[in-house]
């Protein structure tokens, strides 16, 4: 009776494990989306766009349409079908960017730029509701860089000056004075903010004053310590978690006629080593 059991709850998992959709990554190439596998290959170009963002259950991609005419818009691309929705009318701005999914794939986040300054957007993943997370009109201004927290309850921003976490409906939960953190560097209106899988560490896009390069940081929530993990001298940007213990982030040489590369290391900032050639603004499915 008890090896029956064995054997039943072995195959039970071997046909969740055939049944689950396996991890994807997406990158930005030439103005279009593509998907790989998670090493890379097996690339497909999706569609004309930026700033991919791939779902949780990797069968859909978010991004930004581009065009002739001044103007973006969020999409969503089926990737088993390659059918892109734009969500146009819906959402009362002809300037939206960063598409992200929450967690479990039911709401995509963005920034979007209306009366005249850049507020925190939500639509559902169908593009049937939209509203604001946070519109600008509060005393701190605008807010940048908008990222989930894993468990798709809150999330992490900044305007410049300091590092907001919110709830969904735009309280300020948490917050930290980014001066005393980054000293030699500052946060701009396109540095990236990821969290961690476990909640624990963000990972920060900081422009360092000096050097001219951007570099990847993270930052402990718990007790606010503040990280550097790619060196001076080394371009750094677009950070995103891999797993629970690797990054993925974006580099060039100084040559700006050649591609970006993606590279990976480690959540301690060591083990560097090139990923993909001519690959921007990464995501992983969960």
């Amino acid at each position: 009776m008890i090896r029956s059991l064995v054997a039943l709850g072995a195959l039970l998992l071997l046909h969740v494990s055939l049944g689950a959709e396996p991890r994807r990554l997406a990158f930005e190439r030439d103005l279009t989306v593509w998907v790989a596998s998670l090493d890379g290959t097996g690339a497909q170009k999706i569609a004309h766009g930026v700033d991919p963002d791939i779902a949780p259950d990797a069968m859909h991609l978010a991004f930004n349409t581009i065009s002739e005419k001044p103007g973006r818009h969020i999409a969503v691309a089926d990737l088993a079908t390659k059918n892109v929705t734009v969500f146009g009318k819906i959402i009362p701005s002809d300037n939206c960017y960063r598409p992200l999914w929450s967690p479990d794939g039911k709401q995509i986040l963005f920034n979007i730029f209306v009366d005249a300054d850049w507020q925190i957007g939500l639509i559902d993943a169908d593009g049937l509701e939209f509203r604001y997370l946070r519109r600008g009109a509060t005393k701190s201004g605008p807010h940048y860089s908008a990222c989930w927290s894993p468990d798709g309850r809150s999330i992490y921003a900044h305007d410049l000056q300091t590092l907001l976490q919110l709830d969904l409906e735009g309280t300020e939960l948490n917050k930290w004075d980014l001066r005393p953190l980054f000293p030699a560097g500052d946060l701009t209106s396109e540095s990236r903010l990821a969290v961690s899988p476990d909640g624990n560490t963000l990972l920060l896009e900081v422009d360092m004053h000096e050097e001219m390069n951007p570099a990847i940081w993270t930052l402990d929530l718990g007790t606010g310590k503040a990280t550097r993990l790619t060196p001076k001298g080394l371009f750094a940007c677009r950070g995103c978690w891999l797993g629970r213990e690797e990054i993925l982030f974006v580099s060039r040489t100084a040559n700006a006629k050649e591609p970006v590369f993606l590279y990976r290391m480690s959540r301690q900032g060591d083990h560097r080593k090139q990923f993909l050639r001519n690959a921007d603004n990464p995501s992983v499915s969960r």
